[in-house]
C-alpha cells in the first residue's frame, strides 16, 4: 500500500493500462475484462484487475497532468512490481492530416515541463517510449488491420494557453498532437528500468476545430483499447 493506492501487493498485474479518467477505467474494466475486481478507490482513482483473454491486466486511472501520472506510475513501477504501463488517452491534433478518432502511437514525447529535471536532473526535452514495446504494438495493429500514426507528441503542462505555439511545435519537433501525461510516464519508466508506451485517440483538432463530446471520449475509443489489450504479452 502507498498513500495513494490501497491495493495490496499482488493485487496489481504486471501490465497496467492507464487512462486519465477514472470513469474510463471503469468503462474499460466493465466492457473488456473478465473476473475483474476493484482494487483501489483512494481519491476515486479507480483501479481494476481482471483478465483479458486469460491474461492478467490492471486498468488504473492516472488523473490529469504529469504530477498526477508521475505519482501513480512511479508507485506502480517501484512498489507494485509493474513491468509495463500503456497509457491510453485522448489528444488534440496539431495537423489537419489527423482526423477525429485517428490513433497515434507516441514515438517520443516533447515537453517544456521541468518534471524530469526536477525528478533526477534529466536535461532532455524529448523522452521516448520503449522501442521494443512500440514495435510490438505496431505489429499488433497490423494484425488487427488498425491504421496508426507513429509520431512524436507534445506533453504539455498547460491546457489553457494564452499564446498557443502549436504550429511551431509541429514543425520543430514533429509533434502531431498534444496531451498532458506521457513525458512523465516515459521518464519514470526510464529511471526505473521499466516499459512504457502511449496510445492516443484524436478527440479534437486545433487546425480544423473539430471536436468530440465528453461522452464520446469516454465511450467511443474502443479500437484504441482493443489495440492496447491485444498487445499484452
Amino acid at each position: 500500500m502507498t498513500p495513494h493506492n490501497e491495493a495490496n501487493k499482488g493485487d496489481i498485474a504486471k501490465t497496467v493500462l492507464m487512462p486519465g479518467d477514472p470513469l474510463r477505467a471503469k468503462f474499460i474494466a466493465e466492457t473488456f475484462l473478465d473476473d475483474y475486481k476493484l482494487v483501489n478507490q483512494v481519491r476515486n482513482v479507480f483501479a481494476y484487475t481482471g483478465t483479458y483473454k486469460g491474461k492478467p491486466v490492471t486498468v488504473m486511472a492516472s488523473g490529469m497532468g504529469m504530477p498526477s501520472i508521475g505519482i501513480y506510475s512511479y508507485e506502480l513501477f517501484k512498489f507494485y512490481d509493474v513491468d509495463t504501463i500503456i497509457r491510453v488517452g485522448s489528444a488534440g491534433a496539431y495537423t489537419d492530416k489527423l482526423n477525429l478518432y485517428d490513433i497515434v502511437l507516441a514515438k517520443g514525447a516533447y515537453s517544456e515541463s521541468s518534471f524530469a529535471k526536477t525528478q533526477n536532473g534529466e536535461e532532455r526535452n524529448i523522452l521516448y517510449g520503449n522501442e521494443e514495446l512500440n514495435n510490438h504494438i505496431k505489429e499488433t495493429a497490423q494484425k488487427l488491420h488498425i491504421n496508426i500514426h507513429y509520431n512524436n507528441i507534445h506533453s504539455s503542462d498547460i491546457f489553457y494557453k494564452e499564446n498557443d505555439n502549436f504550429k511551431e511545435l509541429h514543425q520543430k519537433y514533429g509533434c502531431c498532437c498534444v496531451e498532458m501525461e506521457s513525458f512523465a510516464l516515459f521518464h519514470n519508466a526510464n529511471v526505473l528500468g521499466k516499459k512504457a508506451a502511449c496510445i492516443l485517440t484524436i478527440s479534437d483538432n486545433l487546425v480544423t476545430h473539430e471536436e468530440t463530446t465528453p461522452e464520446e471520449r469516454q465511450n467511443s475509443f474502443k479500437q484504441m483499447i482493443e489495440l492496447a489489450l491485444e498487445s499484452i504479452e
